[in-house]
């Protein structure tokens, strides 16, 4: 679908829908996805979460996303780049491979995200890998969020369903010039067909350990 690689990279609250929009997206555009929690459960039967064990995480996220690029293959980095200077790195490892960048800011309010933190259900894909949140937690990992300023992002609504949030990350990318109008009109559903989709059946995913799978 894609006519040139690129990075997207995702930004906002624990809890917003980061992994969500990342697993639905790498199988409608045919992207890579690079998740930081799966990579940290993987490598750590019981992580820690110290500044230690994060820098190896995102060493090895960093790696197999220039990996993926330098093989021409698009990537989705899951991961909250809460931080000016890991936006900073991933737009120099998108420059390093000839790749476009593109930030996604997911807008929610902070009640709303921290409910979802405690409200995750293990057996789904999108939390089965995902981090324990406290109070505590959840407040400091806000305290050191850098909101994007002088910096080109997409933002989206963290309460809006993914067709909604798909369409409007397919659009840029129409705009950005990396999709077809007509690859656009094959993926962008429109509002008044929604309703006539129907529901999949909700299965359970079997993942072994210690076998990191990248889609």
């Amino acid at each position: 679908m894609l006519t040139r690689p690129v990075l997207i990279g995702l930004y906002g609250y624990p809890g917003s829908g980061k992994t969500h929009i990342a697993r639905n997206l790498s199988t409608y555009i045919q992207i890579a996805h690079v998740d930081t929690d799966r990579i940290r459960s993987e490598l750590f039967e019981t992580p820690r979460f110290d500044a230690q064990e994060s820098a190896i995480v995102g060493h090895l996220m960093n790696y197999m996303s220039e990996e993926f690029l330098g093989a021409g293959v698009s990537v989705v980095y899951d991961s909250n780049t809460s931080r000016l200077a890991g936006r900073r790195n991933l737009r120099e490892i998108a420059r390093k491979h000839k790749a476009y960048f593109l930030l996604v800011w997911i807008q929610i309010d902070s009640e709303s995200a921290y409910a979802r933190t405690q409200n995750r259900d293990r057996r789904t894909s999108d939390d089965r890998y995902a981090q324990p949140q406290t109070r505590q937690s959840f407040e400091a990992n806000i305290r050191t969020m850098q909101n994007p300023r002088d910096e080109d992002y997409l933002v989206i609504s963290g309460k809006h369903s993914f067709v909604t949030q798909k369409n409007a990350i397919v659009n840029r990318l129409y705009q950005m010039g990396l999709v077809s109008s007509e690859n656009v009109q094959n993926q962008v559903t429109m509002p008044e067909l929604v309703n006539l989709v129907p529901n999949p059946q909700a299965g359970r995913v079997d993942l072994s350990r210690r076998n990191i799978s990248i889609r």
